[in-house]
C-alpha cells in the first residue's frame, strides 16, 4: 500500500488506500467491540454461571438474585476500570514505536481473552476461582481496549485530509455499536437455533468461541496496514518523543487540555453512551422484566436503524464544529432521560406503570435495623430485615417507601395499608402474593412486550419501544459521532496516542462503564426505578456547562504539527 500525505487537500472522494485504511482500523475495532460487549449483553446469565457460588459451611447461595445482578454487571465494568491504565501502558507505546504495531498487540490480547472465557469452567465445576479467573479475563480485555480505541483514531485521523477528519474518523465510531450489534445477532441466532434452556445452560459460550475467528480475520487484515504518514516523517525527522507520558500529563499545559477534554466532553459522552445501550438494555430485562430475547432483539433494532447517524453527526462537525454536536446531544439527553424511560415502562410493561403509581409499599421497622442500602460494588451482605425487605423489593422491581416504627419492633412490609409479615428468606410467597394482587404484574405477565420472532415490529407495543429506543441511540450518535476528531485535534502528533487515550477511557470506561453497576444500585437504594437515571443526568449536564466555556473548537486544527 502506498503511503498517503494526510496533510494534502484532496477535491475528490476516498482513495482505495484511504478506504481500505478505515475498513481495517473499524473492522479490526468491530470485532474487538465485540468481544468486550459480550459481557454486557449476557449479563444475567454470566451472573448465574459465575457468580451461583455455594458457600461451603451454610450448603446455600453466597450470592442472591440482586448480588448476582450487581457482580455480572462490575463483571462488565472491570474491563472500564482498567481501560485508562491500559491506555497509558499502549498510548506510550504507540507515541514511540507506532500506531500500526500497539494495536495489533491489543487486538490479540482481546480476542484471546475472548476465547478463553468460552472454555472457563463455571462457578458449580471450580467454585470460587471461576468469578475470579472471569474478572482477571475482563481486566486483560479492559487493558487491551485502552490501547485499541486511541491507536485506530489516531491512525485515521492521520491519514484524513483536512476538513473531513470527523467523517473518516466517524466510520471508527460506528464500531463500538457495530460490535454490540455483532454480539447481540450472534447471540440471538444462537439462542433461536438452540433454545433458551440450552442457550443458558451451556450455549452462551459459542458467542465467545466464535471470536477466535474474528481474531484472525482482523489479525491478517492489520498485517496489511503501512504506519501512520505524520508519524513515519515525525520519526524519520528525529522528532518523536521519548518520554510521552512526561510530555502529556507532568505538562501542566498540556494536562490542562487532557482536563478539560474529559470533564467538558468525555465524561458526558461516555454516561450517554452507556445510558443509551447497556443501561436501557438492563432496564428492560432487570427492571422491567422483559425476557432477555425480546430485550436484546429491541435494542438491536434500534441500532440498525441509528448507526448510520454516527456518519451524519461526524460529517457535519466538519461543517459546523465538533462542540455545538456534542454539547447538544449532552444537553438533550439529559433533559429528556426522565419522560423517555417512564414511556419505555408505558410501553414495555403497562402492568407495572400502573402499579407502581397505584400501589403504595412501605417497609415498616425499628430504624436502629435499617442501614443504607447502597452497593454499587455489590460486596456488602445485608442480614437485618429491614435491609433485605427492601432489597428484595426492589430485585421485584416494586417501588417501596420506608417508614419508621417504634424502637424494637419488628419488620413487616405494607401493602396498601395491610400488613404482611416478612422474615429474612431468599423468597417470600406472602409479600409476592401480596404485591400481586394489588396490582403488580406476575412472571410472564401479558401486557410485558414480547418479540415471537425477529421481524415481529410492527406490532404498536413493539414500535414505540424500539422508537423510543431509537431517540437514545440519537443521543448516541451526537455526542460519540464527533468526539475522536475532536480528540486528536486536541493534540500534538508526538504525545497524541497517550494524550487522548487518557481522557477518552477514563470518560467512557470510569463514568460510563461503571454506570450500569452504579444506577442499579441507587435504584436498589431508593426503590424507584427511575433513581439510577441521575447518575447520567448530572454527569451530561456538567459536561454541557464546562465544555460551553472551556472546551476550544477543533475543525480547523492542523494535526500534522509535532
Amino acid at each position: 500500500m502506498s503511503t498517503l500525505a494526510a496533510a494534502s487537500p484532496k477535491a475528490t472522494g476516498m482513495t482505495k488506500d484511504e478506504r481500505f485504511v478505515i475498513f481495517a482500523s473499524s473492522l479490526g475495532t468491530v470485532f474487538e467491540w465485540y468481544d468486550f460487549y459480550l459481557f454486557g449483553s449476557l449479563a444475567g446469565i454470566i451472573g448465574a454461571q459465575f457468580f451461583g457460588v455455594i458457600d461451603p459451611t451454610t450448603k446455600l447461595p453466597m450470592f442472591n438474585q440482586a448480588t448476582r445482578d450487581i457482580f455480572a454487571l462490575l463483571a462488565f465494568a472491570a474491563g472500564f476500570i482498567v481501560r485508562p491504565f491500559g491506555a497509558i501502558v499502549f498510548g506510550r507505546v504507540g507515541d514511540i514505536v507506532g500506531r500500526k504495531y500497539t494495536f495489533l498487540v491489543t487486538i490479540l490480547i482481546m480476542g484471546l481473552s475472548t476465547f478463553i472465557v468460552g472454555l472457563l469452567p463455571n462457578a458449580a465445576t471450580i467454585g470460587i476461582a471461576a468469578p475470579v479467573i472471569l474478572i482477571s479475563l475482563r481486566l486483560l480485555q479492559g487493558l487491551a481496549l485502552g490501547g485499541e480505541y486511541g491507536g485506530a483514531a489516531t491512525y485515521v485521523a492521520e491519514h484524513s485530509p483536512p476538513g473531513k477528519r470527523g467523517y473518516y474518523t466517524s466510520f471508527i465510531q460506528t464500531t463500538a455499536t457495530l460490535g454490540l450489534f455483532l454480539s447481540l445477532i450472534v447471540i440471538l441466532f444462537t439462542r433461536t437455533i438452540l433454545g433458551e434452556p440450552e442457550f443458558a445452560a451451556w450455549g452462551w459460550r459459542i458467542p465467545f468461541l466464535v471470536s477466535v475467528v474474528l481474531l484472525g480475520v482482523s489479525v491478517w487484515i492489520r498485517l496489511r496496514l503501512n504506519e501512520s504518514p505524520v508519524f513515519k516523517k515525525m520519526k524519520d525527522e528525529g522528532k518523536s518523543s521519548t518520554s510521552p507520558l512526561t510530555e502529556s500529563f507532568g505538562n501542566w499545559s498540556n494536562a490542562k487540555i487532557v482536563l478539560i477534554a474529559l470533564i467538558g466532553g468525555t465524561m458526558g459522552q461516555g454516561v450517554v453512551w452507556y445510558t443509551g445501550q447497556f443501561y436501557a438494555l438492563f432496564f428492560m430485562q432487570s427492571i422491567l422484566k422483559v425476557d432477555g430475547y425480546t430485550a436484546n432483539l429491541l435494542i438491536a433494532w434500534s441500532l440498525l436503524l441509528g448507526t448510520g447517524f454516527f456518519i451524519f453527526w461526524g460529517a457535519l462537525s466538519d461543517k459546523i464544529g465538533r462542540k455545538p454536536i456534542i454539547l447538544a446531544g449532552c444537553l438533550i439527553a439529559a433533559l429528556t432521560f426522565f419522560p423517555i424511560f417512564r414511556m419505555i415502562t408505558t410501553n414495555a410493561n403497562p402492568t407495572l406503570e400502573k402499579a407502581i403509581e397505584t400501589v403504595k409499599v412501605e417497609v415498616v421497622s425499628d430504624p436502629a435495623l435499617c442501614g443504607d442500602l447502597f452497593n454499587p460494588v455489590g460486596t456488602r451482605v445485608f442480614t437485618t430485615p429491614c435491609d433485605t425487605a427492601r432489597a428484595y423489593l426492589a430485585q421485584s422491581s416494586v417501588k417501596y417507601s420506608t417508614a419508621y416504627g417504634p424502637a424494637g419492633s419488628g419488620v413487616k412490609v405494607v401493602v396498601n395499608g395491610n400488613a404482611v409479615p416478612y422474615t429474612a428468606a431468599a423468597s417470600n410467597p406472602a409479600v409476592l402474593t401480596a404485591v400481586q394482587a394489588a396490582g403488580y404484574p406476575k412472571a410472564n405477565d401479558a401486557q410485558i412486550v414480547k418479540m415471537a420472532h425477529p421481524f415481529d415490529i410492527f406490532r404498536p407495543q413493539v414500535a414505540a419501544v424500539i422508537g423510543l429506543l431509537f431517540i437514545l441511540v440519537m443521543f448516541v450518535t451526537m455526542v460519540y459521532g464527533p468526539i475522536a476528531a475532536l480528540l486528536v485535534e486536541l493534540f500534538p502528533t508526538r504525545i497524541r496516542y497517550t494524550s487522548m487515550s487518557l481522557p477518552y477511557h477514563i470518560g467512557n470506561g470510569w463514568f460510563g462503564g461503571l454506570l450500569p453497576a452504579t444506577s442499579f444500585a441507587i435504584v436498589a437504594s431508593t426503590g424507584d426505578i427511575y433513581a439510577g437515571l441521575w447518575y447520567p443526568i448530572i454527569f451530561a449536564s456538567i459536561t454541557a456547562v464546562v465544555g460551553f466555556f472551556f472546551l476550544p473548537e477543533t475543525k480547523d486544527v492542523d494535526i500534522s504539527k509535532y
